[in-house]
């Protein structure tokens, strides 16, 4: 039987690091030395590796992920039937968002790393690694947009969290849970999200500043009429709550709005910013009347992702709305 043809990009992380002479973990290992690891791989899949980055996840940036959607766009193009992109952990639920936005439909896109570097006891990545081969090589993951593939889950980029520091099995996604598993080497998708379709002029990876501001108890938001003058040009503000803040913060996130877009979402990790409830000072209905953009289910830091790409194309400010009801709801279809 003919076998399925994946490319593996490798852009750095836990999974390549190995001791430096002056002590702590940096990357090291290239593409080719993190297949040899994983027994059986082969059979899986026709392999093309490409050592694309060597970096720590917390240092990826726009370009990188624009070079590596470019990459994705290409391999399939050029007839591959999956593509594996493994880096580090610390982004790698920032990092999948970017991808699903700038390489949606293009075919099966798994990223994947690890919690443990190759030299430490019950080293994850060779595991990892081979779960998010088959993923990808899988007619079970088409359609599913980019999938974050670790301890044998699989995770829907839009709603993946990164929720512990050390554990295997740090990633979940809160609300929800996976979206399938790998078992006895078979791929199994349980559930999908609404179908979503790339923002037109995205692709590219072009975009501009924007802060991302945490509200909790008793703070005042007095940084943010600072941002416009600071370069800035929107703000995601992370609230309490399903969209709270201090009533005292209001009329510095008014001062706000009128400069730029400013995005509400909050800092639980599960269910939405509300939009119809509560009506005092600094609630959803407050925030809202002064032109604050919801965010939905999105977290604050993947909804600063997608502002900070709308705002890098000619797109107006009810087209930024409109994104924002598209991509921040998974059960809402798009297209």
């Amino acid at each position: 039987m003919k076998r399925p043809r994946v490319l593996v990009l490798t852009l750095g992380g836990t999974i390549s690091m190995t001791p430096a002479a002056d002590g702590g973990l940096r990357p090291a290992l290239g593409a080719d030395a993190l297949l040899q690891a994983v027994p059986g791989l082969g059979d899986v899949a026709e392999i093309a590796a490409e050592s694309h980055l060597a970096k720590p996840g917390a240092s990826l940036s726009f370009d990188d992920l624009a070079g590596t959607a470019a990459r994705i766009r290409a391999a399939f193009a050029q007839g591959v039937e999956g593509v594996v992109v493994v880096q580090g952990t610390d982004t790698i639920e920032d990092t999948a968002f970017v991808l699903d936005l700038l390489a949606a439909g293009t075919g099966p896109v798994v990223v994947t790393g690890a919690m443990r570097p190759p030299g430490a006891a019950g080293a994850d990545g060779p595991a990892n690694l081979l779960a998010a081969v088959r993923v990808a090589a899988s007619r079970e993951a088409r359609g599913c947009g980019v999938l974050v593939v670790l301890n044998d889950e699989l995770h829907a980029a839009r709603l993946v969290q990164k929720t512990h520091t050390s554990a295997t099995s740090a990633f979940a996604s809160p609300g929800f849970g996976p979206v399938g598993l790998v078992a006895e080497g078979r791929v199994r998708v349980v559930a999908r999200l609404a179908n979503v379709t790339s923002v037109p002029g995205l692709e590219g990876g072009n975009h501009a500043p924007v802060a991302q501001v945490s509200l909790g108890l008793g703070e005042d938001g007095r940084i943010l009429p600072t941002l416009h003058g600071l370069g800035y040009r929107g703000v995601v503000i992370e609230a309490m709550g399903a969209g709270h803040v201090p009533g005292s913060a209001v009329e510095a996130i008014a001062f706000a709005a009128s400069q730029m877009p400013v995005v509400l979402c909050t800092r639980v990790r599960g269910g939405p910013v509300f939009t119809a409830t509560y009506g005092f000072p600094g609630s959803e209905l407050d925030l809202l009347r002064l032109g604050v953009i919801p965010g939905g289910m999105l977290t604050a830091s993947k909804a600063r992702l997608l502002l900070s790409l709308l705002l890098g194309t000619p797109w107006r400010r009810a087209e930024i709305i409109q994104a924002f009801q598209d991509f921040a709801d998974p059960c809402r279809a798009t297209g």
